[in-house]
């Protein structure tokens, strides 16, 4: 416990930004723990750690008492007058101690809590860089594949993590060293570190994408209200624009397609409908309807409605296996029963 051991913690401090303070207090803490495993669970010991004089003290303490009857706890007032002379009855004796002798084990001790210092700091600066990305995209590169569960290891860039099966997109096939996109779901805190969960199939997935690819998004002019999604297969968002100049949808779509193709391919090939948001509920529900024709929307009760539509929409509202009326029932929120028009 010299000079170097302060000047580990001011480079601490700089190099990881663990408080100085801190990681002193963790450091008295443990010396004292280790004070009272060698002399002793009744020995007490106050410790002076001065980072300005780069100098530790320790102090053994008694209570002075008229006669001893625990020598590891008290001293007689003659005992203690022999330290000072300012020392009474029922007062605290503090017995400065040669540290020569404890050298060896402050110093393992002071070590062991430093590493431990910087393990916790870096889990929790860890913990902290993964929470700022939650509800984000980050990009990842694949490190392997485990062709038992189809769990993917990647690398974030801030540690090692596990993007499962269940949260990739069907027909999701990566290559080693392949750089993919992944949405930050949730962060736990474990004592190993922050448990991560990443995901491909998350509708937050695809509004992030949209913000990636669209400067109106970006910048606000166009909002994304609602996103509904079947991951691999379909998706539908609902949009608008803050400027009436601006053209929610075609923003979104861009020249030629090429903003959403560029979303469609990192989706493997997912479908999407842009979707025009209105106040309007039948206007709405109608759009949701895309790409299907709907002739009128009737509101029956709360988010309850009844949509017509000619027999050649039919099928394409309902879509394959219920697919699209299911979604558009998802963005918007109603219970949607489609009739064909008399």
């Amino acid at each position: 416990m010299n000079a170097e051991f302060f000047e580990a913690l001011d480079l601490l401090e700089k190099q990881k930004g663990i408080p100085k303070e801190y990681m002193l207090e963790r450091v008295e803490a443990a010396l004292m723990n280790a004070f009272a495993k060698d002399q002793g669970p009744n020995a007490q010991v106050r410790i002076i750690l001065d980072p300005e004089k780069k100098d530790v003290q320790m102090y053994r303490l008694y209570q002075v008492v008229e006669e001893v009857e625990d020598p590891e706890t008290q001293l007689t007032v003659e005992q203690a007058k022999k330290v000072s002379r300012r020392y009474k009855l029922g007062t605290v004796a503090e017995v400065k101690m040669d540290t020569k002798n404890f050298r060896r084990l402050s110093a393992q001790t002071a070590k062991q809590v430093i590493i431990q210092g910087i393990r916790e700091a870096e889990r929790g600066m860890l913990i902290k860089e993964y929470e700022d990305k939650r509800g984000e995209i980050i990009t990842a590169t694949v490190l392997r594949t485990d062709d038992s569960t189809g769990n993917v290891t990647v690398d974030t860039g801030t540690s090692i993590a596990t993007l499962i099966k269940g949260e990739q997109i069907p027909g999701d096939a990566f290559k080693d060293g392949e750089r993919i996109k992944v949405f930050v779901t949730e962060v736990k805190k474990e004592s190993r570190g922050p448990l991560v969960t990443l995901s491909r199939t998350h509708p937050g997935l695809v509004k992030r994408l949209f913000e990636l690819e669209v400067p109106e998004v970006q910048d606000g002019t166009v909002v994304i209200k609602n996103v509904t999604r079947e991951a691999g297969s379909r998706s539908k968002v609902a949009v608008y624009s803050t400027d009436d100049s601006v053209d929610a949808v075609g923003s979104c779509i861009g020249n030629r397609s090429m903003r959403i193709n560029t979303i469609i391919s990192e989706l493997g090939g997912e479908k999407i409908d842009i979707i025009k948001y209105s106040e309007d509920p039948a206007e709405f529900i109608a759009a949701a309807l895309s790409p299907a024709t709907v002739n009128d929307v009737i509101l029956e009760g709360e988010k309850i409605c009844r949509v017509y539509v000619d027999a050649d929409q039919l099928s394409l509202a309902i879509g394959k296996e219920g697919q699209n009326a299911r979604l558009a029932a998802r963005l918007t929120g109603f219970k949607i029963d489609i009739k064909v028009s008399e």
